[in-house]
Order: structure tokens, then C-alpha cells, then sequence
């Protein structure tokens, strides 16, 4: 089974979220600050993360430096969410390390097509 890491610090997200990709398959597991998803990754591992930028304690941003400059996780995929959809936000995730960005509030279909692209499914 396919195991995604949700980075969500908004309850009603990452309840809405989680619920609407364990329906269609995947394992969820979830961190509410990016300190947490830093140490979770390293600990289960995932196939994919899901970050959200605005988090607090470390931020997706930072989180995502912390990803991908550690051997453990650096070559987990990172998917990059964020209500703040402002120009160059795109280039900003992908020079954090993201592999993709998507904005809130998530299409599902849409965002459903770019994990399973990033894993190969």
C-alpha cells in the first residue's frame, strides 16, 4: 500500500484531506507541524509527502530544505500545498526541493494525477 505523509496544520484540511485519500487507497499518516514531518519522514519512510508551506514550529519551506538535503529522505517525492497562490510561489516550492506544487483548496482529481505521476502508478 502506498504511504503518504500529510504535513497539515489545519485540522479541518487534514481531516478532509486524509479521509478522501485513504478512500481511494492510500495510507495516511500525518504531522501537524513541520518539525514533525521532518522527523516522521525519517521515522516511516513514506512515498510521498504532502506539505503544506504555512506551518508552524518549521515552516514547508524549511521543511522541505531539511527533506531532500538529508540521504534518509532526499529522494521522497514532495508535493507542495498552499492557499497562497501567488506568482513565483511555484519557483519558490521547487527551489525549496518540492517536486510539484498544487493550491488549496485541493482538487482531488487534479492532485490525485500528480501523485500518481510522481510515483509512477
Amino acid at each position: 500500500m502506498t504511504l503518504i505523509l500529510l504535513v497539515e496544520d489545519n485540522e479541518m484540511n487534514r481531516d478532509m484531506l486524509s479521509r478522501r485519500l485513504k478512500k481511494r487507497g492510500f495510507e495516511v499518516i500525518m504531522a501537524f507541524d513541520g518539525k514533525r514531518g521532518v522527523d516522521m519522514a525519517g521515522e516511516h519512510n513514506p512515498d510521498l509527502i504532502l506539505l503544506d508551506m504555512s506551518l508552524p514550529v518549521m515552516d514547508g519551506w524549511e521543511a522541505a530544505g531539511h527533506l531532500k538535503s538529508a540521504d534518509s529522505t532526499k529522494a521522497i517525492p514532495i508535493i507542495a500545498l498552499t492557499a497562497h497562490a501567488m506568482a513565483g510561489d511555484m519557483e519558490k516550492a521547487m527551489q525549496a526541493g518540492c517536486d510539484d506544487y498544487d493550491t488549496k483548496p485541493v482538487d482531488l482529481a487534479r492532485l490525485i494525477g500528480k501523485i500518481n505521476s510522481l510515483l509512477g502508478i
